[in-house]
């Protein structure tokens, strides 16, 4: 059976690289910020081998900033997160978890610190723009938030420092793990992060403007014709092996940051300000009840998971979920993220998994494989 198409209209936005996008063969969408998101090029594991072993190109405009500008931008931003940001200088990116009040995450984005008055908010999926309106606006803060004209292009695999340099000058690769520069091209400045969705190193590139979108996407494919470049996507087997959070996947609202693993990013004591703090302080003393681990499934290939799948101890009571999982042919076997209860997250914990083909053996893995 043909899965149904996508109808599109103004409301999925198209984005500044999408005539690239069609021409190099797109294969499947998702929808990601009310906009277009590729999914797969040639096929999952084509995309998944080619981005281990040469260079993609990504159009991920989908993440889109949050913008905060004025004299209260710094204080804005610490009111988001539970992540202190009193050190963080501007050149910086930090990934910060968003949380409400009660300590439930909203999203988790990199947040890009421009300068003391300006930051971006590079965003996961979730229409996390009127929040931060909100609290400006409850709190009567001296800032403008908005959404600016940025269309992130990423640049990923173990040869990007090689295409970025092609277009961007050598200089391009002395940019530190989370920091930015600023670079030109044809004219125009272009901050440049050395972050991405992968775990196969790489770039973002924030394109200010969607005039100079097509002009890149071209330049790139160009330059990076004899390193066999493709255009590439946030591929599924590729970030379940490396633990890569996916949010609205792996992760809701009704999580806190610490049941995600995300503790490490979570200064309770010291992010004053920060909306969700009190509720935080509380989960931080007590320790999270569940939590996210990688499990292995037992078996041939799983199919696609779509809905959240049961997890279940050895006498068959539920004792977490799956919520991404798929064939690895790295590792050989299902790789898969799942927030498992704590009498069942260690290391080595046999388990049952409910998929849509049948029960497969499982357990949980002492940490992600990439």
């Amino acid at each position: 059976m043909n899965a149904p198409l996508l109808s599109p209209s103004r409301r999925l936005r198209r984005t500044p690289f999408s005539q690239g996008v069609e021409a190099a063969g797109v294969k499947a969408y998702t929808v990601y910020n009310h906009m277009l998101l590729p999914t797969v090029f040639r096929s999952i594991e084509e995309d998944y081998r080619h981005l281990k072993e040469a260079v993609q190109v990504w159009d991920v405009a989908c993440e889109r900033q949050v913008e905060l500008r004025g004299p209260d931008a710094g204080r804005l931003m610490q009111m988001l997160t539970p992540r202190d940001l009193r050190g963080m200088t501007p050149g910086q990116c930090f990934y910060v978890p968003i949380v409400d009040e009660t300590g439930g995450m909203l999203n988790d984005p990199v947040a890009v610190k421009l300068a003391e008055d300006r930051w971006w908010i590079s965003i996961a999926d979730s229409d996390l723009l009127y929040w931060v309106k909100g609290i400006a606006q409850g709190w009567r803060l001296d800032v403008l938030v908005d959404e600016p004209e940025v269309s992130p292009l990423a640049i990923q695999g173990p040869r990007a420092d090689d295409l970025m340099a092609a277009v961007f000058g050598d200089a391009v690769r002395d940019v530190r793990f989370f920091r930015f520069g600023h670079f030109d091209f044809q004219g125009r400045d272009m901050v440049i992060a050395r972050s991405g969705y992968s775990k196969q190193g790489g770039f973002e590139i924030y394109v200010e403007g969607g005039d100079i979108g097509m002009p890149l996407w071209n330049a790139l494919m160009e330059a990076g014709k004899s390193m066999d470049v493709h255009a590439g996507c946030p591929n599924l087997i590729e970030r379940i092996e490396g633990g890569l959070l996916s949010y609205g996947n792996d992760m809701t609202d009704d999580n806190t940051p610490h049941e995600c693993g995300l503790g490490k990013f979570c200064n309770t004591h010291t992010a004053i300000g920060c909306i969700g703090r009190d509720a935080l302080l509380r989960v931080a003393k007590e320790g999270p009840v569940q939590q996210i681990r990688a499990i292995a499934i037992e078996g041939t290939a799983v199919p696609p998971c779509r809905e959240w799948w049961p997890v279940l101890s050895e006498k068959g009571a539920r004792v977490g979920r799956v919520s991404s999982a798929t064939w690895s042919p790295d590792f050989a076997t299902n790789v898969a993220i799942g927030m498992m209860r704590m009498t069942h997250w260690e290391a080595g914990t046999e388990l049952r998994v409910v998929t849509p083909d049948g029960e497969r053996r499982a357990s949980v893995q002492a940490g992600f494989w990439a």
